[in-house]
């Protein structure tokens, strides 16, 4: 395909992140920020510029572990918490799930329905933190996984602030560089960590470098068949995607309300 013509990250622009978490918890009148910490890029941005921009003891990293949960993981938190000196909480999730799943799952369980489970019970444990402690939940989703949909609602896409909402995910790996996320964590192929084995692109069926030109094109207003040539690309791979973007609509926008009488 051809070389994606997505805007480049400057340090400009994350001094402009680490600006916006700064107001945001200001003028919530709050005292720092909750970040559920998985041992992927997204999560560790996040609290890098979170540690960057309010102080690391301001700052709460929890893991939340399941039984599908790699045991690298529960090392890669802990370092990298330790590397930025944010507090860390292990909170164990998979009694919760399990509780909900004997209420809830059916004969016919399927991975995703156990894997939302978790999610949800992940921010519910972030938001019991919260307010406890007057903190902000801060979100890690980027604008790849919220253009496609590709979050629990109510899960991980629930949260008080998104910083990476305008990123695409190659912008987030770009970030992750300059402000100086160990190399091993860049190079970690995404997951959710909702079920064992699971990768963001396997289960996409695309690589993030190809989804992302495809939807920075798509907000060009260009058509399927001028993204199909722009970027090398099946015409068909690309209505999948604007497929997926508009079925998903609902996920991104406030609760649908019905028109004033």
């Amino acid at each position: 395909m051809t070389e994606t013509k997505i805007p480049k990250i400057t340090t400009e622009d994350v001094g402009k992140l680490k600006a916006f978490i700064s107001s945001t918890v200001t003028k919530a009148h709050a005292k720092g920020v909750v970040i559920g910490l998985s041992g992927g890029i997204d999560s560790a941005v996040v609290t890098k510029l979170c540690a960057d921009a309010l102080g690391p003891e301001n700052v709460l990293n929890v893991f939340m572990p399941s039984r599908v949960t790699p045991p690298e993981d529960y090392k890669t938190t802990s370092e990298l918490s330790s590397l930025w000196g944010t507090e860390f909480r292990v909170v164990d999730v998979q009694p919760a799930v399990d509780a909900l799943a004997a209420v809830l799952l059916s004969d016919a369980e399927t991975p995703l329905e156990r894997g939302n489970i978790s999610a949800r019970c992940r921010m519910i444990v972030l938001y019991n933190l919260a307010k406890k402690r007057q903190y902000l939940v801060m979100g890690t989703s980027n604008q790849s996984e919220i253009m496609m949909g590709y979050f629990t609602k109510f899960g991980d896409g629930a949260c008080d602030a998104t910083p990476l909402a305008n990123m695409y995910k190659t912008n987030v790996r770009q970030i992750a560089r300059i402000i100086g996320v160990p190399q091993p964590i860049i190079d970690k192929p995404p997951s959710a960590g909702l079920w064992e084995g699971q990768t963001d692109e396997s289960e996409m069926g695309i690589k993030y470098e190809d989804l992302d030109a495809i939807l920075y094109d798509m907000e060009q207003d260009m058509t399927d068949f001028q993204i199909a040539a722009d970027t090398g690309l099946p015409k068909e791979k690309v209505q999948e995607i604007r497929r997926q973007v508009q079925s998903m609509e609902h996920k991104r926008l406030p609760a649908m309300r019905p028109s004033e009488y």
